[in-house]
């Protein structure tokens, strides 16, 4: 591939960041355990941005790009990883602890208290989670209040939800009251694409029904979570919240493997899933709430808007550099519209503003992911072997850790491209003849998270809806593949996903229907009133959340 000219996009000295959004290393060296926060004095792990500036080193070639140092955290390991998992199952002590204990009023309370305290720190994680993983300013900013957004959000679902249980219900001849009671011990992995707000979309829900939580930091963007350690230590009881750092390959099988976890939770590779809940030595004990791989498909039918789909394609394959599950991974058009939407879609695409993530209205951005620029030009190398080009002025073009998006066309079976989730900016094409040659394709496909059709033929796609709500979780009518709004499900098919997200779903997968039942009698109902009417219990209870 043809390389750019680096000094086009990468900063030619630290000077030329903006004073805002420099950031001075962080290298931390303590964790949240059991309320505490540990000092570590062990192996360490560094950061390096996707960022790169030239080598002043003297230690290579004048000019060479380096990834830029932003920090460095604790590299923990069993032992860590052991006291983690004991501090949250001493918390939850069978349900019999403080936090289970507590009321739903109060575990509000706790969270609302850790809301403000992590306001405290939103410019300082905005500039992290842009340093860390390349993310660009403006979607990093929307990252965090996103996710501020969200956990308002599931404190007004769970009031509402608790609304409706502070009743009691009368069936034959049995009274009962039913609610939502914790799981237990949860662990929580994240991923590194969003790595605050899809991180915080399971573990704030797990927090607020109840359970105790051991939190696995992603390989990248692990720091951005450090300023937010002393706003869990100060806002739940101790050993609520438990950070562990270190390889997962460590950490996480000697934690697996003592059957004390009650719900894993992981938004990563299916590979890596299998192999966690294979360790488990309780599997029917283990519930399992996982976002997992997508090679999400557009198809463009004869009819369609090109516009549009050019305009949806755009978006919904190259936010944040494609790096994002509900992404568009490959793109089926008509063989009869072919040419017309690539001649609108490839210019598109060049015309995308390359540079770093602070510079404004800047679409592509470095990757994070070392070796990940090499992947996707090797992508590109086995299609042009079989026959396709990349179609499009400038994809593929590379300089240190930032590649210019490349549409790939025609691609076919046996190219990478056409099965592997190529997570990154290279955008394959296929034309097709036959709207069942998209059908065959996702019967096929190990994934089944979402698909887009863009098409204007209301019988077409009609055509369409039915058999692919049957293969995906999400079908998406001239509009891209997106996980939002956070109230609708998002889930997915084959290795796509287990269980279910949105702000209700979360409540309900870390959690689960308790009852509390009894004969209708006289004695009965006395017994009732009394520990109502004394507030004698705190599941057993007619409160009403405002």
């Amino acid at each position: 591939m043809t390389s750019t000219d680096s000094t086009t996009f990468f900063p030619t000295d630290l000077s030329q960041i903006p004073v805002q959004y420099r950031i001075e290393p962080i290298h931390q060296r303590e964790y949240l355990l059991n309320g505490e926060m540990k000092p570590w004095t062990g192996k360490v792990a560094e950061v390096y941005s996707p960022v790169c500036v030239p080598d002043e080193s003297g230690t290579s070639t004048p000019g060479t790009l380096q990834r830029q140092l932003v920090g460095s955290f604790p590299v923990a390991g069993p032992d860590e990883a052991m006291a983690a998992l004991d501090a949250a199952v001493a918390a939850y002590d069978n349900g019999r602890g403080e936090w289970p204990q507590m009321s739903v009023a109060g575990r509000i309370a706790c969270m609302e208290t850790f809301i403000g305290k992590m306001l405290a720190q939103r410019t300082l994680v905005i500039n992290l989670i842009m340093w860390e993983i390349g993310k660009n300013l403006a979607d990093s900013t929307k990252e965090f209040d996103r996710t501020v957004k969200y956990i308002y959000d599931t404190i007004d679902a769970l009031k509402t939800m608790d609304r409706n249980s502070s009743r009691f219900r009368i069936e034959e001849g049995i009274i009962g009251q039913i609610r939502r009671s914790p799981m237990g011990v949860v662990l929580s992995m994240g991923p590194f694409n969003y790595p605050l707000n899809e991180t915080y979309t399971t573990l704030i829900p797990a927090i607020l029904m109840g359970n105790t939580i051991l939190f696995k930091t992603p390989k990248h963007g692990s720091l951005l979570h450090y300023p937010m350690l002393e706003a869990f230590r100060t806002s739940f009881p101790k050993g609520v919240v438990n950070s562990l750092y270190g390889r997962g390959a460590d950490v996480i099988p000697p934690v697996m493997k003592s059957g004390k976890v009650n719900v894993l939770t992981l938004i990563g590779s299916s590979r890596v899933a299998d192999e966690l809940q294979r360790q488990h030595p309780k599997l029917n004990r283990l519930r399992s709430v996982m976002s997992l791989d997508a090679k999400n498909a557009a198809i463009i039918l004869p009819d369609a808007d090109l516009d549009v789909a050019v305009q949806e394609c755009l978006l919904g394959s190259l936010s944040f550099n494609g790096q994002r599950c509900t992404a568009i991974k490959i793109i089926w058009a008509h063989r009869s519209i072919a040419d017309q939407f690539l001649a609108k879609f490839g210019p598109a695409v060049s015309k995308l503003k390359p540079g770093m993530p602070w510079t404004d209205g800047v679409q592509i951005t470095p990757l994070p992911e070392a070796g990940k620029t090499d992947y996707l030009a090797d992508c590109i190398r086995d299609a042009e072997a079989q026959g396709a080009s990349v179609i499009n002025e400038g994809g593929g073009q590379t300089e240190a850790s930032l590649f210019r998006p490349a549409v790939v066309y025609p691609v076919k079976e046996g190219m990478k491209l056409y099965r592997d989730e190529q997570f990154g900016p290279v955008v394959p094409v296929v034309a097709y003849d036959d709207v069942n040659e998209f059908i065959d394709y996702l019967i096929t496909d190990d994934h089944g998270m979402q698909a887009s059709i863009f098409g204007t033929d209301t019988t077409a796609i009609s055509a369409l809806i039915d058999p692919l709500v049957n293969l995906v979780s999400r079908v998406n009518i001239n509009a891209q593949c997106q996980r939002g709004p956070d109230t609708f499900p998002f889930t997915g098919r084959k290795d796509s996903a287990e269980g279910t997200l949105s702000v209700e779903d979360a409540i309900r997968s870390f959690s689960i229907r308790s009852a509390v039942a009894t004969k209708d009698t006289a004695a009965n109902k006395e017994i009732l009133n009394e520990i109502v009417g004394d507030h004698k219990s705190v599941f057993l209870s007619t409160n009403f959340i405002f």
